[in-house]
């Protein structure tokens, strides 16, 4: 991973254009090919940035962020570096989940005909160079589906599996892959930019899954 400390202005020219004025900002440059802006503020959320596949050219004052298929690009104009460096932080255990999302997993697996009649597992915990997607399956047409599973569904799980989507569609074997997300709750913000990327959401009834009966239905 790359960190670079830079006053500079950065514009995004692709489907949309933006820009972002002349500022001291945070570049982060990860291994998996990603790229992106921050500021001091906003928590983990970058003010731009570029998924993998992307490439990077560096000019004196210049940096040209370019996305390998659509063609779309990050221009860095830099007026200073104050910091540089790069650290090799190796592969990542993955997050562990908490008993209840873990036993959601554990359950979903069993009774993957939850989602649709005549779906059929795959995996569990199916690796990926990021970490590994929670449940693997295919539907009733044969379609491969990545499952994300959540206790309570928010951004940061949309974001986590549009990665893993992006990652499995490279492999002819397996895709096209579509998404379900996957959650006891759902922020509304969730579900807005999951339907954006093209990935479906289900709201899972623990008890139900657990055969504990209750009025209501599973979704």
């Amino acid at each position: 991973m790359r960190l670079v400390i830079a006053r500079c202005s950065v514009d995004y020219a692709g489907k949309l254009t933006a820009h972002l004025p002349m500022a001291p900002r945070l570049i982060l440059m990860k291994a998996d090919g990603s790229v992106s802006i921050h500021a001091d503020d906003r928590a983990y959320k970058p003010l731009n940035w570029m998924n993998p596949p992307c490439t990077l050219k560096e000019e004196e004052g210049r940096w040209t962020v370019t996305h390998g298929k659509s063609g779309e690009q990050l221009i860095l104009t830099i007026e200073e570096i104050l910091h540089d460096s790069s650290h090799e932080l190796g592969i990542d255990p993955g997050l562990r989940k908490d008993g209840v999302e873990a036993h959601l997993q554990e359950l979903l697996a069993e009774h993957i005909t939850t989602l649709g009649e005549g779906w059929k597992l795959i995996r569990r915990e199916y690796p990926t160079a990021i970490g590994p997607v929670d449940i693997l399956c295919r539907d009733d047409k044969s379609g491969t589906v990545a499952v994300e599973i959540k206790r309570r569904g928010e951004i940061d799980g949309v974001e986590q599996l549009t990665r893993y989507l992006e990652l499995l569609n490279r492999d002819p074997l397996l895709a096209p892959v579509r998404g379900i997300f996957a959650a006891q709750e759902i922020k509304p913000q969730a579900r807005v930019l999951a339907a954006d990327r093209g990935i479906d959401c289900v709201t899972l009834d623990y008890d139900a899954l657990r055969g504990i009966e209750r009025d209501g239905t599973l979704f």
